[in-house]
């Protein structure tokens, strides 16, 4: 039943003490915040240990929740400074690109077994592929904007940002895409031929 309320009203529900509530709004969040997790982490392991930080961290400060913007917005703003905190205590070093470990297969959200399945399944696998090939701030910014559906200005407040170096960071991380996708789809008809 609660799972038809507003993130505001499980937000409500959660500081009056129901724990169902945030268990609510964690199941409705959490295959995102993974999802942006990996962009960062690269593996699985770290990718949860952040997920369940930056839950852990928005239910602390849950009261601090003002309504300015979309909780999904202020809870990506927790993913982001969390893995940046993560990163840096960990030293990740940055793979090179045709490092087989920079490649990772994201839980594809189609379902189902319909015609276009198979093709829809091969896109999202390449396009998951070139996302985990950029820098984690490029494929930040793109998973927001496309996977997230947040807005310019969202993306700018959950980052800290100005809605003008947001926009230029899309651009310029879109084209990083592209040059990625261009790049991993000449070697696969390369090793089709």
């Amino acid at each position: 039943m609660q799972s038809k309320l507003s993130d505001i009203e499980l937000i409500e529900q959660t500081l009056a003490g129901n724990q169902s509530a945030y268990a609510d709004l964690v199941k409705r969040h959490q295959r995102f915040v993974f999802t942006l997790a990996m962009r960062f982490a690269k593996g699985r392991e770290d990718a949860e240990e952040i997920a369940q930080d930056c839950f852990i961290k928005a239910y602390r400060s849950l009261a601090s929740f003002q309504g300015q913007s979309k909780f999904s917005t202020w809870l990506y703003s927790i993913v982001y400074t969390t893995a940046m905190t993560f990163l840096r205590k960990k030293r990740v070093a940055t793979d090179s690109i045709d490092d087989e470990n920079t490649f990772i297969q994201v839980e594809s959200r189609e379902s189902g077994y319909d015609t276009n399945n198979i093709e829809n399944k091969s896109r999202s696998f390449y396009l998951n592929q070139a996302i985990a090939q950029l820098l984690p701030d490029d494929a930040t910014i793109i998973t927001l904007f496309y996977k997230g559906e947040q807005s310019l200005e969202e993306i700018a407040q959950a980052l800290g940002m100005e809605t003008n170096t947001v926009k230029v960071k899309l651009f310029r991380a879109r084209q990083r895409l592209k040059e990625k996708l261009e790049h991993n789809l000449k070697q696969e008809v390369k090793e089709l031929i």
